[in-house]
Order: structure tokens, then sequence, then C-alpha cells
């Protein structure tokens, strides 16, 4: 007996798994780039991938359901400085 479900199933696990490894993919951009900052090396350049990187990380939560960041600032210990320039900075060509 063929049975769609089991199929349909198996799709939502993988969708699930490549949600979850896109959010944690995201989240270690963030860490990189926020300790990139705190380095004080090159600030600029981090200040900005810094930008980017949240950014993306909030567009990941979201799209998968999570509309409050707050916690996650906190957790990551994500600079002001950052929170305001987003969306600021003009997009690379890459």
């Amino acid at each position: 007996m063929v049975r769609p479900e089991a199929g349909t199933a198996a799709l939502e696990h993988e969708i699930m798994a490549e949600r979850a490894s896109s959010l944690n993919a995201a989240e270690a951009r963030v860490k990189k780039a926020v300790a990139g900052l705190a380095s004080g090396a090159d600030r600029q350049h981090w200040l900005e991938e810094a930008r980017q990187a949240v950014w993306a990380y909030f567009v990941q939560r979201e799209l998968i359901g999570f509309r409050r960041h707050h916690e996650v600032i906190q957790d990551l210990n994500i600079p002001s400085e950052v929170l305001a320039g987003l969306g600021a900075s003009p997009a690379k060509g890459k």
C-alpha cells in the first residue's frame, strides 16, 4: 500500500533540518563578526560584517517564525552600534 503522507513527513523532516542548519550557520557568522568587532582590529570592516550578519540572521529567524530578537541580541552580545546600522549599509556585489 502506498502512503503519500510518509513521503510528505520525510520531506518535512528534511526541510526542518535545512532550516536548523541555515539558522546555525547564520548564528555562527554573527558570533564571528561580533568577536571580530570586539577585537578592535579593522573595526570598520567588522562593523559592516556584523551588520550584514545580524540582518541575515534576523531574516532567517523571521522566516521560520521567530519575530522577537531581544533574547538573541543579549545572548550573542550584539552591540547597539551594530543594531543601529541595520539596513543602512549598501549591498555589496557578491
